[in-house]
């Protein structure tokens, strides 16, 4: 499979779509060439695209594409959609809807299972990231599930992420429930051109402002009554980014140029705050408990026999032994200090 390495770092497409599937589906060997891919990212900017169904994702990356296209600029695009908890398939949808980008060299879309991870994303697709950075294309465009709660974790892969809502589609107090307006970069009301628009502007704002640490008002007690204390203007706290709130009808091309700037202008103002690396390191700490957390778990079970966990479950069940306690005793079997 190293082979493909230097086919991929070479421009061939054919090489990048082997590589992308050998992540996929977790192939021996991948983690090697991974390993030779490493050196040769770091390079694209990665932006995430979140959001409920039904408010034009998929249109929006379509458009974000064009724009970045027209700048000069190549275009990987990750369109993640869910595997059916039941069959194990997933529709893989993402190509039909993005076909007007179909036949540009310097755009390539890949389709990903979720595969039963959680958290909008594939288990696979920060791999895959770094498989389309080592490509050499400047723009990574990581569109999720459009799950409702699971759409927080791509806060963890991206560099600037996107927030997608729509008029009319009851989202306003469910974004702020699943807590999606927190990890969003920029703000997009796609759909613009919908009736309750205005309403939809109005709910994002006052969130974004009760939210922000300027409106968080300051008191002090005086003669036994809290008397709130004149707050910082927004704009004069330091190293604070607002996310802004941008309409657009994705479909019709109309403001995703703003949303393009406003998503270099987030670019820069992480940069000229030295906050790059401390994103990245954010990532990096991430994955790594990520990914010991599933090799510690798979090396776990392997020598584990099916009829001790089985015993645990039954004694549980029967309430004469406390989950707490259950965990302790296997940890113990399998020779590990739980010691506090």
């Amino acid at each position: 499979m190293l082979d493909q390495v230097h086919l991929l770092l070479d421009g061939d497409r054919r090489a990048l779509a082997r590589l992308l599937t050998a992540v996929e589906n977790e192939r021996e060997g991948v983690e090697t060439t991974l390993a030779a891919l490493y050196p040769h990212t770091g390079r694209a900017w990665v932006i995430g695209i979140t959001g409920a169904p039904g408010t034009g994702k998929s249109s929006l990356v379509t458009a974000l594409a064009k724009a970045y296209r027209t700048r000069g600029e190549s275009v990987g695009i990750l369109a993640v959609d869910p595997t059916s908890p039941f069959t194990g398939g997933a529709i893989l949808g993402d190509r039909i809807r993005m076909r007007d980008l179909a036949g540009d060299k310097n755009i390539f879309i890949r389709s990903m299972a979720t595969r039963g991870s959680l958290g909008g994303l594939s288990r696979a697709t920060r791999d895959a990231i770094r498989v389309l950075d080592a490509a050499g294309f400047q723009r990574i465009l990581v569109e999720t599930v459009g799950a409702g709660q699971s759409e927080i974790d791509i806060v963890r892969a991206a560099h600037t992420t996107l927030v997608i809502e729509a008029p009319g589609l009851g989202d306003d107090v469910q974004a702020i429930k699943a807590g999606i307006l927190e990890i969003a970069d920029v703000l997009v009301i796609n759909k613009a051109d919908r009736p309750g628009v205005e309403h939809t502007a109005r709910a994002l704002k006052s969130m974004l402002e009760l939210g922000h640490p300027a409106s968080r008002v300051q008191s002090v007690n005086h003669h036994g009554q809290m008397i709130p204390t004149a707050t910082p203007a927004i704009n004069k706290i330091p190293d604070f980014w607002l996310p802004p709130i941008i309409r657009t009808v994705a479909i019709e091309n109309q403001g995703v140029d703003e949303v393009v700037n406003a998503i270099e202008t987030h670019r820069t103002h992480l940069s000229q705050a030295g906050k790059i690396e401390e994103l990245e390191d954010q990532h990096i700490q991430i994955e790594l408990v990520e990914r010991l957390r599933e090799h510690l778990l798979r090396d776990f079970f392997h020598d584990l026999p099916p009829e001790t966990f089985a015993q645990a479950v039954a004694q549980i069940r029967a309430r004469t032994k406390a989950p707490q306690t259950a965990v302790q005793e296997l940890l113990a079997l399998r020779g590990v200090n739980v010691a506090k």
